[in-house]
């Protein structure tokens, strides 16, 4: 597991393929021992600092314990299942949050039915930039390893997707970057009622994760309507300064492995992190990572106020309120 936003680059590529979701989920991360400086020296530092570990932020916590408890209501659903939405600012751990809510019950399954191949318990797709009915279906077929190719028409496409989930056992469906979809357009509304008729064909929990999303047009009009009477709202923030942060920090700094690293010194300018990245968790880890990646290609095996002050930061942490 890594830390938010930064899922092991190659299972990030491909989190949207069966596959690419089977690797992630059979990852068993760990903190390896500090090796000593001859051993040190014929390795890379930059590999697990690049990754690091997940921290169970009160965000993570209550999207897994939302998700599971949906997906215990929905088992005997006939219709009407409910699903959540996580919605915040971009940085503020939605992703990460729904993929440890897949992950747990990915594992739950695997452990319930041993041995068994033809499972696909989770499935994840992300909404494409100007989205039409077919490039979401599409997106769903992908992930299951499906034909799409031209003489497949948007119905075939969609049936073939529902059969499979059907026979497959799927019970979560994660649809991330929902803030792609408008309902003021033509192709919004419809890619709406898309997702709308996979959540009536799949008996399966849907949960919706995008930027700003109860601000958006998807929660107005009548079908708008018909989401924000089915779906919980999770709502992700910035952290504010105070005992989470300081434990985030605190958790982050005991993943480092750097030689010449002074215990403490991460915990000591958590003040300064939360003044750098303006609370958010995805800049945090950019930041820890960040400098820790630095202090292995120099040779000096630290971090310092310095080396913290010299990694750049997105815009939204350089630019509070931009």
């Amino acid at each position: 597991m890594t830390m938010p936003d930064t899922v092991d680059a190659d299972a990030a590529r491909h989190l949207t393929t069966r596959e690419g979701w089977r690797a992630f989920a059979s990852q068993r991360p760990s903190v390896p021992a500090l090796l000593s400086e001859d051993e040190y020296a014929a390795l890379s530092g930059l590999d697990h600092h690049a990754r690091l570990l997940v921290v169970a932020t009160s965000t993570v916590r209550r999207t897994v314990t939302s998700g599971r408890r949906l997906i215990l209501l929905n088992r005997h659903a006939v219709s009407a299942r409910r699903g959540l939405i996580v919605s915040g600012p971009a940085g503020t751990g939605k992703t990460i949050a729904i993929t440890q809510l897949g992950l747990a019950y990915e594992l739950q399954d695997r452990a319930r039915h041993p041995g068994v191949d033809d499972r696909i318990p989770v499935v994840y797709v992300t909404v494409p930039p100007a989205a039409t009915p077919r490039m979401i279906a599409a997106e769903f077929a992908r992930f299951l390893g499906l034909p799409t190719t031209r003489r497949f028409n948007i119905t075939n496409i969609i049936d073939s997707v529902v059969g499979v989930c059907t026979k497959a056992r799927t019970g979560l469906v994660l649809v991330d970057e929902l803030h792609n979809i408008s309902l003021t357009t033509r192709h919004g509304a419809e890619v709406a009622d898309t997702l709308k008729y996979f959540s009536e064909g799949i008996a399966a929990t849907f949960i919706y994760v995008g930027i700003g999303i109860e601000h958006s047009s998807l929660l107005s009009g009548t079908r708008g309507a018909q989401i924000a009477g089915r779906f919980t709202l999770i709502p992700t923030h910035p952290f504010p300064y105070g005992q989470e942060w300081k434990g985030l920090v605190s958790t982050m700094e005991r993943t480092l492995l750097l030689h010449r690293y002074a215990p403490g010194t991460l915990v000591k300018l958590d003040r300064l992190l939360h003044k750098r990245t303006d609370g958010m968790i995805g800049a945090l880890s950019h930041q820890i990572r960040g400098a820790a990646i630095d202090a292995v290609l120099t040779g000096t095996e630290q971090i310092t106020q310095d080396s913290l002050e010299a990694v750049p930061l997105d815009v939204a942490a350089e630019s509070p309120g931009c």
